[in-house]
């Protein structure tokens, strides 16, 4: 009874992805065919940030059947600057969320809009109010980059500085008898501090008001560049809040009142005669490179969220979730070492870190293609810290916004001993096994031994230094150099560039243009994406767990179809392979 309850909830799940999916993405595949819907010859575009922002658009391509899809900093960038070329689009109206943002993702769009401008076409950003959530002066920062920031009527400006707040578990977890066990390398790799502190060290303190002061300062200072005031008297002003509409317009942080709908329609008037207006993500979507240009290419080459061993193996289709997965990528860039075309490469990096062995094979792809002669760049995103920041440690050269978190040269690992608090409630934890001692170190009934402490700390060292090393081969600085400017700690790219680990400050096409340089390439030069994707085909045989019987089924709707693409679709998901998958197994591995 119980697997026939199991095979039945199997197959009620299959057949609602399959009545839901599938239709959409055939439909989906057909409209692409048909190709985008042509653009007005005097369009308005419509940016709307308030929906959930990526660095990077979803590898996958069924993740925007999911809930939570949104708009990515590539896209908009890459899309600017398609449209400030573009005769046919007059002007850009911009949704600003209510919330903050990401400091290096206002950086990078902030800095998309301003080549916009410079084009001599208008873009109004406007808000239906700023409130303190989040890096809230980042948003600003993005309004104040537009050609007019309104603000609607009623609503409130309340842009006052940055502040965050920290949980601290220590006096709990010795209330109730869990032992926090962690090696951290060093002071300033403060992950788990939240485990084993009842406040924040001076080491944590400090790091902490550092990188925020910087990217308070980088916020506020590309705010005033861009509406042209004194950055102590804007700051001043904002500071002072904070403000209804009115009083925002009266202290000019604002350049005018209205709603959303007399913004769209100023931009009309001023576009002309039968203007219309068009969502940015169908015009993004209608400038595809298809690949079909001879020459040399750049590369590019997208890698965003925790860094793993192995496959993209995700679960879920659907979903728009992101991780680095280090055989993916890493072939990614040796594919596009091995393409006699492409003369250099882009690796655009968002990422807080994850597994040094991960991280390591990763680099040793870059590696690789620079031994081939072929100059890598690395373009960071909102964070390229710890993992993120090995993987571009011995780059041809690193690009970061000023905003960008990065550096956290360091390692942190450990374990929760939860027995002494299982114990209190009658729950008993018993070891057994076989081997030294060390083979029950991470075992969560006790606390590690001392030996076992020691072995753990050794290792813990030894990635350190691995960390070091490669570092100072990268950035060609000294090893006591880079432990002095290490231990762990986090730095806004425009420190980092000041300490020598960034290059260079800026954003994504900074980076094409140096890697140009570094490969001798003159004019324009053709991107390439090779960032590693999932095919539908593969997509859908994740969500359909394909078999004999499946294909079948797929293989009558086509024929109810009566759609040649749906049924050549249906041949080739039949003939797809069932990858046997391995089971997750959890290991003791340190983190960054």
């Amino acid at each position: 009874m119980k697997q026939f309850l199991i095979t039945a909830a199997g197959v009620f799940a299959g057949l609602m992805i399959f009545l839901i999916g599938v239709p959409f993405v055939l439909i989906s595949m057909a409209l692409g065919a048909a190709g985008p819907a042509p653009t007005p010859d005097r369009t308005v575009l419509q940016l709307d940030l308030r929906r959930p922002l990526s660095d990077q658009a979803p590898s996958n391509p069924l993740a925007g059947l999911g809930r939570g899809g949104g708009v990515s900093v590539m896209s908009i960038v890459e899309t600017l600057r398609r449209a400030e070329r573009d005769d046919k689009i007059k002007g850009i109206l911009v949704r600003l969320p209510e919330d903050g943002m990401e400091p290096a993702m206002a950086d990078e769009i902030g800095q998309a809009m301003g080549r916009f401008r410079a084009a001599g076409k208008p873009i109004i950003a406007h808000s239906q109010g700023l409130y303190p959530a989040g890096v809230i002066t980042a948003t600003y920062q993005v309004g104040a980059a537009a050609s007019e920031l309104w603000l609607q009527p009623g609503a409130s400006l309340q842009v006052t500085g940055l502040a965050s707040e920290d949980i601290f578990l220590k006096r709990f977890f010795d209330k109730y008898g869990v032992v926090p066990q962690y090696e951290q390398r060093q002071e300033y790799k403060n992950a788990v501090n939240g485990f084993t502190q009842s406040d924040y060290t001076p080491a944590h303190r400090e790091a902490q008001l550092s990188w925020m002061g910087s990217v308070y300062a980088t916020s506020l200072a590309a705010a005033a560049a861009s509406r042209k005031q004194d950055p102590a008297l804007l700051r001043r002003a904002l500071e002072s809040g904070p403000y209804l509409s009115d009083e925002a317009l009266r202290l000019k942080l604002v350049d005018h009142l209205g709603q959303a709908r007399e913004a769209e329609k100023v931009l009309l008037d001023r576009a002309g005669e039968g203007a219309r207006t068009v969502d940015f993500e169908d015009y993004a979507d209608g400038g595809h490179d298809r690949g079909d240009s001879a020459g040399d290419v750049i590369a590019v080459i997208e890698a965003e969220g925790a860094i793993v061993t192995g496959t993209d193996e995700g679960a879920n289709p659907f979903t728009g979730g992101s991780g680095i997965y280090s055989d993916d990528l890493s072939e990614a860039i040796l594919r596009a070492t091995r393409a006699s075309r492409v003369k250099a490469i882009v690796l655009r990096v968002n990422s807080p870190g994850g597994s040094d062995t991960a991280s390591e094979q990763i680099l040793d792809a870059i590696r690789q293609a620079k031994a081939a002669g072929k100059p890598v760049v690395v373009s960071m995103g909102t964070y390229a810290a710890s993992g993120g920041y090995w993987i571009a440690s011995e780059a041809s050269s690193i690009v970061a916004q000023p905003s960008t978190l990065t550096g956290s040269i360091g390692v942190y690992g450990g374990k929760f001993a939860v027995g002494p608090a299982l114990a209190r409630f009658g729950v008993d934890m018993r070891q057994s096994g076989v081997g030294g001692p060390y083979a029950s170190a991470f075992g969560l009934s006790q606390p590690f031994s001392p030996g076992q402490r020691a072995s753990f700390a050794a290792w813990m060292d030894r990635i350190y230094e691995n960390f070091v090393e490669r570092v100072a081969r990268g950035r060609n600085l000294p090893p006591e150099r880079v432990r002095q400017i290490a231990r762990g700690r986090v730095w806004t790219g425009a420190q980092a560039k000041a300490l020598g680990l960034v290059d260079e400050l800026g954003g994504f096409y900074q980076a094409v243009e140096r890697a140009k340089v570094l490969a001798k390439l003159d004019g324009d030069v053709r991107l390439r994406r090779m960032t590693p994707t999932e095919g539908t085909l593969e997509a859908l045989e994740r969500a359909l767990g394909i078999s004999a019987s499946t294909a079948r089924v797929l293989g009558t709707a086509a024929f109810v179809l009566e759609d040649p693409r749906a049924e050549a679709l249906i041949e080739q998901v039949a003939q797809a392979r069932l990858r046997e998958r391995g089971a997750n197994v959890l290991a003791p591995t340190p983190s960054f």
